[in-house]
């Protein structure tokens, strides 16, 4: 089958691989009909999260159908329609059943491995990811969930990852009704950030990012945008304030922040060594080809942005995601103004089958942050593009060969 392949850092390649077999009694096999690039994938290209295994396929996010059962996969059929959990999880340990399937101790890695997803790197696994024609799915009881008929490939895709996590940042950043709240970041994650802060009664939200185009799609959700290359953020922030801050910060970046290069907000020769210092740590090995595959600048950039803006008292939820080599954090302000830090990767599962619910009821309409549906043949160019943040390329989807590619909605 075709399936995207990690070789190296900067180096990803479209191969020929084989295609999966059951292992396990409660494993499933599922034949792809959508898949997703995440930023997250992007992080392993750049360099900036180590630890990903040559061989690797990549890839989290998927849509398909189910084509064989491993004989302890009792609520499922051949042919059923089904979104998949990002995060593995077996759903009998303490941690599942707490709902922090995230966590969970039985995962492809062990008790020590923290979260286990598809296509990432030796610590979580590593385990076969979904940028292909067919997938192995472990614990398939668990981490696959049936579609209802009415529910498109298009909005299922977006409930595998990027809408749950979107989701579950606004849920720890404890957002109560008439909160006012920032969103660092406004790539697919964020955008869901903003949508949820909404759905849980946020009255404002602020978003902050400095793609145009990123920005718009912020602002048509009913957001009011913050370009940090045009303005310095946390000054606007303490303005549109009354100079309280903001009652909730949701980090949606991670560790490929980038610092302003232009505006009032520019950081001094200093503030560069210093950040260039930070990368170098973060990034020990990265593998640059042109315009592509460059680790972010400023790895503490949204972090720091995102204490700064909080009023008093205030909670930050950070859900972009950073590695383990990641160690600087503004404690000190943090300390004295008496924030709450809530942060974590997301137990997908526990929140697919409530967003699932809403989607099929029309009440949200998730495809309006989906830009591109491009065939998985394509893959290469897509990955580059979306590395690139070009224009109008905000969510992409992969089709596999034998589904025809089209323009998303």
């Amino acid at each position: 089958m075709k399936a995207v392949v990690f070789h190296g850092v900067g180096d990803i390649r479209l191969d020929d691989v084989r295609e999966p077999k059951i292992k396990e009694p409660t494993d499933a096999i599922v034949r792809l009909t959508a898949s997703a690039i995440c930023g997250t994938d992007l992080h392993f290209v750049r360099g900036t999260m180590s630890g990903m295994k040559p061989g690797t396929i990549l890839g989290h996010e998927g849509v398909g159908v189910v084509e064989e059962l491993g004989k302890d996969v009792r609520n499922l059929r051949k042919g059923d329609r089904v979104v998949v959990a990002s995060t593995i999880a077996c759903g009998t340990c303490s941690y599942c059943r707490a709902g922090y399937q995230s966590q969970c101790d039985k995962n492809p890695n062990g008790k020590q491995a923290g979260t286990a997803f598809f296509g990432g790197p030796i610590q979580t696994g590593p385990f076969d990811g979904l940028q292909a024609e067919f997938a192995r799915v472990p614990f398939a009881h668990v981490g696959l969930v049936k579609l209802p008929d009415g529910v498109s490939d298009d909005q299922a895709i977006l409930l595998s990852d990027i809408f749950p996590t979107g989701y579950f940042g606004a849920e720890i950043a404890e957002i109560t009704p008439g909160d006012t709240v920032a969103v660092f970041g406004c790539g697919p994650v964020g955008l869901f950030a903003i949508v949820s802060a909404q759905m849980l009664g946020a009255d404002r939200v602020l978003a902050i990012d400095t793609v145009p185009s990123r920005l718009d799609m912020a602002r048509a959700l009913g957001a009011e945008v913050i370009d940090y290359n045009e303005e310095d953020p946390i000054e606007t922030i303490q303005r549109l304030t009354d100079g309280i801050g903001v009652d909730r910060a949701i980090d949606a970046v991670g560790v490929d922040a980038n610092r302003p290069h232009a505006g009032p907000a520019k950081v001094s020769r200093e503030d560069k060594k210093e950040a260039d210092r930070m990368v170098e740590q973060v990034a020990p090995r990265t593998n640059e080809d042109g315009d592509n595959w460059h680790p972010g600048d400023a790895p503490s950039q949204a972090l720091t942005w995102a204490v700064e803006a909080l009023a008093k008292a205030g909670t930050l939820s950070i859900i972009g995601v950073y590695p383990p080599q990641m160690k600087w954090f503004p404690i000190g302000i943090a300390m004295s103004r008496n924030l709450t830090v809530n942060m974590g990767n997301c137990p997908h599962r526990r929140f697919i089958p409530k967003l699932l619910d809403l989607v099929a009821s029309g009440v949200v309409d998730p495809t309006k942050i989906l830009t591109n549906r491009e065939p998985l043949v394509s893959v290469i160019d897509a990955y580059k593009a979306f590395d690139r943040r070009m224009p109008g390329w905000v969510k992409v989807e992969l089709a596999p060969p034998s589904a025809p590619a089209k323009k998303a909605a």
